[in-house]
């Protein structure tokens, strides 16, 4: 399977200076084929094919006075962009065709300088290379200093170079896994678990084991009220307000990334330990709209959940998830019985039928083990599951380790 490892980079000013102009090339790029689609639409004609919108939007607009910059970056970046709007709009239809699955995504939109996030991709075309001083050569911008955090398992297929909100860089590299070296980390186990996630704990298992939430965000409250305050206090347009503002998103994503790494250790752990996991399906979305919608942003149980899928696949583990809609709370793990809902602040309580004294999240985890089959399979069991997607999100740390390892 495939998976992204993502890495620091640190550019120098004229790299960035380099890298701003590979940004913006790509960015107009993307804009005039979704322009050219929308004028194509309105006159009622067909869509153009990629192949014309190269040789108009590259090639051809590489010789004329408006467009003849495009020439000063790499051709292959602009191609990507060409297909990243392509395929922004084979998504969109697919959504209205109900054939993709998720929430509906909307038309592609212009992109703008001022959006938070940039990012272009180098394809092996491209001939990037990482030099023997571990830095990331890149073509038309130069060689750039890499936080190298581990080693890459494999020779990358591609690279994406990302400027995110607090204007910090990065390297996301493409790698595609041995199956044979996974199997030999992580061989198999002997034990399966049960989860129930929640908000008083992060996590429940069926073992008894509680873990407790870290609460990044509410922990993190008052210097994002005072940061926030700041910028609200700053007069719009003014290089100030752009000053308070990056103070704004790298707040936010130092609580991101903690959030990230904890995740990352917690699902490793658990993939490790067990051959098989049962865990429920939340509805999140419908949380989120409650009184509780803070606290549920501030878990993550969704990027969670999502780390133990694709880890599950990469080390032949199991993960079963079980019907929401599955009593969990409602059913004694000692005899079966169904003891009716019961409010949030009971914690613990006992069973009519048999007298069992039960803790509310423990009882829950056991039920989750049971309903998803776990509890009467053999421990052990080897059962390899499908193959999924390459997962979008990047499966390296985005903070700074204190001791930085050569490619």
């Amino acid at each position: 399977m495939q998976l992204r490892y993502a890495f620091r980079l640190y550019p120098e000013p004229g790299q960035r200076t380099a890298l701003a102009r590979v940004f913006g090339c790509a960015r107009v790029v993307y804009n005039d084929a979704v322009r050219a689609r929308e004028d194509a639409r309105r006159a009622g004609e067909a869509f153009p094919t990629a192949g014309l919108l190269s040789r108009k939007l590259i090639t051809e607009a590489k010789q004329t006075p408006g467009r003849s910059w495009l020439g000063e970056v790499s051709a292959v970046v602009l191609q990507q962009s060409l297909r990243d709007a392509e395929a922004a709009y084979k998504n969109f239809f697919a959504a209205l065709k109900g054939e993709r699955r998720g929430a509906k995504t909307g038309a592609p939109r212009f992109k703008s300088r001022k959006d938070t996030r940039q990012s272009i991709r180098f394809t092996a075309n491209a001939c990037w290379s990482i030099t023997g001083s571990g830095r990331l050569s890149l073509p038309k911008v130069g060689a750039v200093k890499v936080k190298w955090s581990r080693v890459l398992p494999a020779r990358p297929s591609s690279v994406t170079v990302i400027k995110d909100a607090a204007g910090r860089y990065f390297a996301s590299f493409v790698i595609e896994t041995d199956p044979a070296a996974d199997a030999a980390r992580m061989p198999d186990a002997n034990h399966t678990v049960g989860i129930d996630l929640g908000l008083t704990h992060f996590a429940v298992l069926s073992d008894g084991t509680k873990i407790d939430s870290p609460r990044f965000l509410r922990r993190a409250e008052k210097k994002l009220k005072k940061v926030q305050w700041e910028l609200s206090r700053k007069q719009k347009g003014s290089k100030n307000r752009e000053k308070a503002r990056l103070k704004v998103a790298r707040a936010h994503a130092q609580v991101a990334d903690a959030r990230r790494e904890f995740h990352h250790q917690l699902s490793t752990k658990l993939i490790r330990d067990n051959q098989a996991i049962g865990v429920e399906d939340l509805a999140v979305k419908g949380l989120a709209r409650t009184r509780l919608a803070k606290s549920v942003h501030d878990a993550g149980w969704t990027q969670f959940v999502r780390m133990l899928e694709y880890k599950a696949v990469r080390y032949g583990r199991t993960l079963v998830k079980i019907g929401r809609f599955e009593p969990t709370s409602q059913v004694c793990s000692a005899c079966g019985a169904k003891d009716g809902p019961k409010p949030l602040h009971i914690r613990t309580w006992t069973c009519a039928a048999c007298g069992a004294v039960h803790d509310r999240d423990h009882n829950a985890a056991k039920n989750v083990k049971t309903a998803a089959g776990l509890a009467v399979t053999a421990c052990g069991a080897q059962v390899r599951p499908g193959l999924v997607l390459a997962q979008r999100d990047e499966a390296g740390s985005h903070g700074l380790p204190p001791e930085p390892r050569a490619a």
